[in-house]
Parts: structure tokens; sequence; C-alpha cells
């Protein structure tokens, strides 16, 4: 990489400069800035810089999302650059949700210097250690001066700082920059420009190289094929998609055990490539003489905990031995089981489990179950004529073209993905922020996930989740990309109607399912965006078949949210009770 020649203006701008080379230098490709006048050297050296995108976002939260969006589909580190002051407090969330999903930023906050703070100066908050433990690396830059050993130090912290967001674990890291006038690149009579000559900038960054996640080390499990023994595949988002289905469809192969794969997980996707895949689990498990039958010695769970709650309960109350396959290093277990952690690519996993000898008759259990149920859950939605909620969910794992990023909001969105995805081989791939499993920033991420992947994209969301992120329409003057947001408009939370404070009117109506009138058709037309209004699942099928090229379109399905909630818990007993 040839080396763009610094800014000798003044030495912050030099120090910006160096900051963002060396940010480039080590892999960087894409910043979000959010606008303000202490970050300016950051901003000015980032929108120069020829390697890095630069995209201006007006709101920090909806700038936040926008960089995780980008992270999750990039899988490198995105860097997020902000002003100071309570600017910076609004990246929290963001900040929260790409550590507990393990999604690689590095957040620059801009700040006062050491002299202007706890004094009552303008837009200055203690930023120090902001992020709390949710963080893999916190640091305070110095305040930029001229000397060699500083332009060191600096280079040398960001390379070590970009490190951290992806090992030894993947996560956020905050560096807190702080900066003395003057913040615009004015001249300082050339004292800067003079210093910096005797430098070498091609020997200064030449040992700089992107970097790479630290390879995971582990001990190989014993486990038998021949106990009664399930893989276990929650929500998974992994960068390299082949190589995660390859990894777990061999698993399988060799252990003969029923693969239970989340909605959100790849597997239901590429159906072909897994052996003995289960998609009905939650249905099946319903029955509670089933769920007792299938109990299991043994569960092998790859990546985080699956998003059914049935399936989560049976888990538990089995007190099955748990292998838990994770890269990360923190307790991924929140039921407390008896679980070992395995951190093994799975192709290494693969290749030193024994092959089964025999074939396994637990298995063959899960298949007859899943065969039961699977053909009766699809003629009845392929049937169902009313705008019912869950057919958008299994019409889209149907029909969207092949490869299409598919990003679901939480609440009733993940879970309608549960309950209904078909397995297929469209290589569909699901994107959902299930860190903290929050409904904020849905919009934002998924903008970003889908700016300049290279083919159309798809939100699945709620009402109520994309009111919550109408900011990350302002993006869409920078987005270059494409975007169908499905709405499915009920009105108000319809995964409360499923809890037990449901029975409970009032308050439930007005404090929790919180309904809404809005507008969307209007709201969109105030973003420049398309609407467009399905009228049946006909029209819908065709609106997702093919996907525009360039720009983003919503389209609204409006539904019915207690006929709907009623409608899933009749399915599901009718289902279920099949099974006895």
């Amino acid at each position: 990489m040839s080396v763009p020649p610094p800014d000798t203006r003044n030495v912050n701008s030099l120090w910006a400069g160096v900051l963002i080379e060396t940010l480039a230098r080590c892999g960087v490709r894409f910043a979000v800035v959010s606008p303000g006048s202490r970050s300016a050297p950051l901003a000015l050296a980032v929108a120069a810089h020829p390697s890095i995108e630069a995209v201006p976002v007006l709101d920090e939260r909806s700038a936040a999302f926008f960089a995780l969006g980008l992270a999750k589909q990039h899988g490198r580190p995105v860097v997020l650059i902000c002003t100071s002051g309570t600017a910076a407090a609004n990246l929290f969330p963001a900040v929260i949700e790409a550590h507990e999903s393990g999604v690689p930023l590095l957040v620059l906050t801009a700040d006062r210097p050491p002299e202007l703070r706890a004094c009552a100066s303008g837009q200055t908050i203690d930023q120090l250690k902001l992020f709390g433990g949710y963080v893999n690396f916190f640091h305070e830059i110095a305040t930029p001066e001229l000397g060699e050993s500083r332009l060191k130090y600096l280079r040398q912290t960001v390379a070590h700082a970009i490190g951290r967001t992806l090992a030894p674990a993947t996560g956020p890291v905050h560096l807190n920059v702080p900066f003395r006038d003057p913040l615009a690149p004015v001249g300082d009579g050339g004292a800067t420009a003079q210093f910096t000559a005797t430098i070498n900038w091609d020997i200064f960054y030449a040992h700089l190289v992107p970097t790479e996640p630290a390879p995971p080390a582990g001990l190989l499990p014993r486990i038998a094929p021949d106990v009664h023994g399930v893989i276990v595949v929650g929500p998974a988002q992994p960068g390299d998609i082949g190589a995660f289905v390859t990894g777990v469809g061999e698993i399988a192969r060799r252990l003969g055990w029923p693969v239970l794969a989340d909605g959100l997980s790849p597997l239901r996707h590429n159906a072909s490539q897994v052996p003995h895949l289960v998609t009905t689990c939650d249905l099946v498990l319903r029955h509670a003489v089933a769920a007792e039958r299938l109990k299991p010695e043994v569960v092998l769970c790859v990546g985080d905990w699956p998003t059914s709650k049935v399936l989560r309960w049976w888990i538990e109350e089995s007190e099955a031995l748990i292998w838990m396959v994770t890269e990360r290093a923190d307790n991924r277990d929140a039921m407390h089981g008896r679980t070992r952690q395995i951190a093994l690519p799975l192709t290494v996993l693969a290749a030193g489990l024994p092959p089964a000898v025999d074939e396994n008759g637990y298995q063959r259990m899960w298949a007859r179950y899943e065969q039961k149920i699977r053909p009766v859950l699809d003629e009845r939605l392929q049937a169902e004529e009313t705008l019912f909620e869950p057919k958008a969910a299994w019409l889209l794992a149907r029909h969207l073209p092949e490869e299409t990023a598919l990003f679901f909001a939480n609440s009733m969105p993940v879970r309608d993905a549960e309950y209904v995805t078909p397995p297929g081989n469209r290589a569909i791939r699901p994107l959902c922020n299930r860190g903290a499993n929050g409904i904020d920033g849905t919009l934002s991420t998924a903008v970003g996930a889908a700016h300049q992947s290279g083919r159309p994209a798809v939100l699945l969301t709620g009402d109520l989740a994309l009111l919550h992120d109408t900011n990350g329409f302002l993006l869409r003057a920078k987005f270059h990309g494409s975007l169908t947001i499905v709405l499915i408009n009920n009105r108000g939370g319809g995964i409360f109607e499923h809890l037990p404070v449901a029975a409970f009117d009032p308050p439930f109506e007005e404090f929790f399912a919180t309904p809404q009138e809005v507008d969307f058709g209007k709201l969109c037309a105030a973003y420049s965006v398309a609407h467009v209004m399905v009228r049946d699942w006909a029209h819908f099928t065709e609106l997702i078949s093919t996907l525009p090229a360039t720009g983003m379109r919503v389209l609204e399905v409006a539904t019915d949210r207690k006929r709907d909630a009623a409608m899933r818990k009749k399915w599901f007993a009718e289902i279920a009770a099949m099974l006895g």
C-alpha cells in the first residue's frame, strides 16, 4: 500500500492522519462518522483516506448500529467515530450488542483535553471507561504532540486496539481520543511540516498488516456416537457460511445424531448438506410424551443457545452432558448445565470424531416426528389466505433469490422464523442482533448489513422495532445497496400477546402492547423511501421473488395482532397433539 502524504498543517491533523493510516494498514475498510466539532481531526482524516469508505450518519445510535451491521456483513473491524459528550453515550446499546454477539467494532470517541474536564466545560462528560466491561480493551490516547516516539506510541496503540477487536475473542474496543484546539486543519506556520520532513513513512508503516483472528485451541472431546445425542445449532452468523455448514454436516455424518437447527442458523437454507436435519423441534417438544421419549444423554451445542424457549427448557430439564462449541472465551451457558466448552474449529472437531457404526434408533425417532409434522405445517401455511404473520417468514424462505441476506428483527420475527422456516437450498443468509436481543437499532443494523454487500438484502420487522429506529432511514442518501423492508404492521408489540401478562388488561394494551397509529406510507414518503401495501400473499410472493438492484423500499403487511396470536397457539396445540 502506497503511503498517502500526511496532512502536516498542524499537530492535530498529523496525529489523526497517522491514526487513520494505521487503521487502513491493519485492514479497516469502513468507518462510520457522526458530525461534531471535537472529532473534526478524525473526521477530516478518514474522509480523505483513499482506502477507507467513510459514511456520515447524523444520529449516533443509528450510526453505531449501522457500523454493527457492516461488521456483521464483512466480518472485519469497522471504526465508529463520534464527538465528545453525550454523543458517546448514544453508542452504548450497539456496543453492548457487539459485546454480546462478538462483533468487531473500534469505537473512537473524541474528547476534551484533561484540563477542560470536571470544570463545567461544554459538551464534556466523563468518557473514561464509559462502556465498562462491555469492551475487550479501553485506552485513552495521549493528547497530540510532536515527537517521533509519540507517533510510534500512537501507531502501536491503535494497531493493538484493532487486534483486540478480533482476539482472543471478537468484540468492541474503545479508544478515547482527546484533542486541543485548533480542531480545524489551520496552518501552524510550518512547524509540523518541518518536523515530519525527516520521517520515512514507508518504513514507519511497513510492519503493519491486516490483523486476523487468532486460531482457537482446545481439547478434543471424547463423544461416543451410540448414545442418545443431539446436535443443537443455535443462531449462527459465521463469516464463512460454507465452512460452517460443511463442518456441521460432517459432524452429523460421523455421529449419526439429529441436528436441531435454529431458524436463525444457515442450516435450514442449506438442507441438502446437513444429514438428519430437524426443523420442527419446537413443535415436537410441546408434546409432553414425545419430549420425555426424546430426552437426550448428550447435547453438542454449536454457537449460541437456540431461540426456542421450549427447546432450551427441554435441554435444561434433561440434565444431559453438554459440549458447547464456541470460539469465545466467556461463559455462554445461561442454563448452567453440566457444560464443557470446546474451543475448536468445526472441521477439526469433525475430523477427530469416531464415525458412527450402526444406524441410530434415537435419530430415526426424531426423523419420524419431523416427517409427520413438517408436511402438515407446510400444508396449513400454504392454504392460509389471511395475512397471518408467520406466513411472511415462511414465504421469504421459499421465494427469496438465492444467497439473499435476510435480517430478522427481534421479538416475533425471530420466533416466527424458528416456528415455520422450512428446509431448503436457497443458501439464504440469516442475520439478527441476538447478542442482547433488543429491538433498538434494527433498521440501522440491517442497512449496514446491506451496504456494499454486492446483492440485495431483506429485513423482516414488526412495526414497533421499525418505529424505534426510524432515524435509520436517514442513511438512505449514503446507502449503496438494496434493502427491502418487510413490515409486519399489527399495531403493537405482538410478542407480549404470548406472555402471561396479556391476561391483565388493563393495563396490558396501553403499557405492554403499546398500539400505534402511524401511517407508514406517509412516514416513508418523508424519507423518500418507496412504500407498497401488500394486497395478498400472491402479491407478496411476486414482490419478494425479484428484488430491486438498488435503493430502499417498505412492503407493509397489515395483520391482526390478537387473531394471529390466537392462531399460533391453536395451530401449535393441534399439530403437537398429532404426536399422541
